[in-house]
């Protein structure tokens, strides 16, 4: 069984379920097996261990997708495009440091979501957007614990608002983290230590004269 992953939201779309929207007749999508498998060729690039894409999984979650009310299908899309917008922030801040690989990653995805033409045409209502979100829900664990530390430094950057540049802000940053962890492990020493030795509930350490 897969150990589950890292999604953008909290509530992971449900594309891995035999059980989605079952009972919904799904979608027409002119779907062609050499499109699925560029796709999932892509996803699998971005991040390897992520689910495989066939036709009967994109069926029903375009059907699952479909059954919802209009504002909470919207929702379902426009949180995943959120956090692709987080991704995009990250890439474009001058104080952040990401390495060439994950740039690489991030170009692939940009480049997908930007294309109105991928899996399904942007064109399509609704279901337009529905490659694009699955690309950003399958591939987010190659990205997840960057993005993680991003959203962390820009809540230090603004809080604290410390002065230098971009690998000075990066190391003050890291320091303080290191700072807060060195201080609850700390604390957890302090909690297990013992400053009395233990007595057995029928003795007492004090004697009363």
């Amino acid at each position: 069984m897969r150990t589950p992953h890292p999604t953008p939201t909290s509530q992971p779309l449900p594309f891995e379920s035999d059980h989605a929207a079952a009972s919904t007749p799904e979608p027409a999508m002119a779907l062609t097996p050499a499109a699925i498998a560029a796709f999932d060729a892509l996803v699998h690039e971005l991040h390897p261990d992520a689910a495989r894409v066939d036709a009967t999984r994109l069926q029903r979650l375009a059907a699952w997708l479909s059954a919802m009310p209009t504002e909470q299908a919207r929702a379902v899309v426009d949180e995943r495009l959120q956090r692709l917008q987080e991704l995009r922030g990250m890439l474009a801040d001058p104080d952040w440091d990401c390495d060439e690989a994950m740039r690489a990653r991030l170009a692939k995805l940009f480049a997908y979501i930007e294309n109105d033409d991928g899996l399904i045409p942007d064109r399509m209502p609704l279901l337009g957007l529905l490659d694009d979100v699955l690309l950003i829900e399958l591939a987010w664990p190659a990205f997840a614990e960057e993005a993680e530390d991003y959203r962390d430094f820009c809540a230090y950057r603004e809080v604290s608002h410390p002065d230098g540049n971009g690998a000075e802000l990066r190391a003050a940053w890291v320091r303080e983290r290191l700072d807060e962890i060195a201080l609850l492990q700390q604390r957890v020493r302090i909690h297990d230590h013992h400053y009395a030795p233990a007595f057995h509930a029928a003795e007492s350490p004090f004697r009363v004269t």
